[in-house]
């Protein structure tokens, strides 16, 4: 088959790898104009996750460049440490920065034939018996068998086929901010957190110490700026944290002044069926857990796997691939989402008497007998899927 993907992100380059595996020709279309650097960290956590990149053959690459994330600490506002929260408590077996994850994944497809055209996108999906047409905005139209959206939380492939992303995308109240800045404040694979009412401020050692990440939660905005307008971004964001102590105003600084930036809802997508005749969704686009979750990333690998290895199981029937793919993923996707909505509210608490107990709560994490049951229940979600075996 010749297979369309939309994203050149996390899901669509893993599911690229299976399916020209399979011998079968891939496309991979992204909009943006080459791989997207930087960005936040994704971890992968338990069999499932790091089963499937062992398999790609990724699996020692992704731990030589991972980030090696230690404590993050709680501060007040003068900066003084009060509280710590070890890193088994919130993150996966690895953690690695999404541009290097990325990075990792192009250089596992792109030698084995897996074509990439930037700066382009699809822009309208033409679908018959035979296969589907696709117009794209820079290219000609061009036929494919298999059309698959691996596009993120605002899919574009699935606004064509599914319809308006307001249908499926649930927003938990709030959106994050996330810009690299200098290490201004000496982290030795570290984060401090400066937790204040409805904000949150977290800035985290990337690179090996080299620079750091500023992650800045507030609740979603009364009027959003424009999703393609950073300066309005920004300036949104500055409106909201001004005045918030610690080291904020320094950060706020340095946010205007560097060209690589994330602003975006942490949302869920719940999609009542995720294919249609020959088109799927798949990661973000089809069942995203929320940029909290910890489990995007895991999910769009496993998923891609299996969509990949259903495919080869059920040749010339898309239907009962995709019928396969969705009963074994939708589940344990769903799982993932659990929990979520009460996530967001402890992140980012509103009024000053939840913020007070959420702070002296942080201070008694560590001590609590009950804290590897935090651990544990992470893993368990990231565990809960039986993986089949596919030639």
């Amino acid at each position: 088959m010749h297979v369309l993907i939309s994203g050149a992100g996390v899901a669509g380059p893993a599911l690229a790898y299976w399916l020209r595996r399979g011998g079968h020709a891939v496309t991979v279309v992204e909009r943006a104009p080459g791989l997207r650097e930087g960005g936040h960290a994704v971890d992968f956590r338990g069999a499932a996750h790091l089963g499937v990149l062992r398999r790609m053959g990724v699996l020692e690459e992704i731990e030589r460049r991972r980030t090696g994330m230690g404590a993050m600490y709680y501060v007040n506002e003068s900066g003084r440490r009060v509280s710590r929260m070890p890193a088994d408590l919130f993150a996966g077996d690895v953690e690695i920065l999404r541009g290097d994850l990325g990075r990792i994944l192009y250089d596992a497809t792109a030698p084995i034939g897996v074509q990439y055209r930037f700066g382009d996108a699809i822009t309208a999906l033409h679908e018959d018996e035979d296969g589907v047409t696709v117009a794209f905005e820079r290219a000609p139209a061009a036929r494919y068998d298999l059309v698959v959206g691996a596009d993120g939380l605002h899919s574009a492939v699935r606004a064509l086929a599914f319809g308006p992303e307001e249908r499926y995308v649930h927003h938990l109240g709030l959106h994050c901010a996330i810009f690299p800045v200098g290490n201004f404040l000496g982290l030795d694979h570290t984060a401090e957190a400066y937790r204040t009412t409805s904000k949150v401020v977290i800035v985290a050692s990337a690179n090996h110490n080299a620079e750091a990440r500023a992650q800045l939660f507030l609740p979603t905005p009364a009027r959003l700026p424009d999703r393609r307008d950073a300066d309005a971004q920004r300036r949104a964001v500055a409106e909201a944290f001004a005045g918030i102590g610690w080291q904020t105003p320094r950060l706020l600084e340095a946010m205007f002044k560097t060209p690589e930036w994330y602003f975006d809802s942490v949302a869920q997508v719940r999609m009542p069926r995720w294919s249609t005749g020959r088109v799927t969704l798949l990661g973000d686009a089809a069942y995203s857990p929320c940029l909290l979750s910890g489990m995007g990333s895991g999910l769009a690998v496993v998923g891609a796997y299996v969509l990949a290895g259903e495919l080869d199981r059920h040749p010339g029937d898309p239907a009962a691939a995709f019928a396969a793919y969705e009963r074994i993923m939708r589940p344990y996707a769903e799982g993932a989402q659990q929990g979520a909505e009460g996530t967001s509210r402890m992140m980012v608490p509103q009024g000053r008497l939840l913020t007070a107990f959420l702070n002296q709560y942080i201070r008694l994490v560590p001590y609590l007998p009950g804290k590897k049951m935090i651990a544990d229940a992470a893993r368990r979600t990231a565990e809960a899927v039986r993986m089949p075996e596919y030639a």
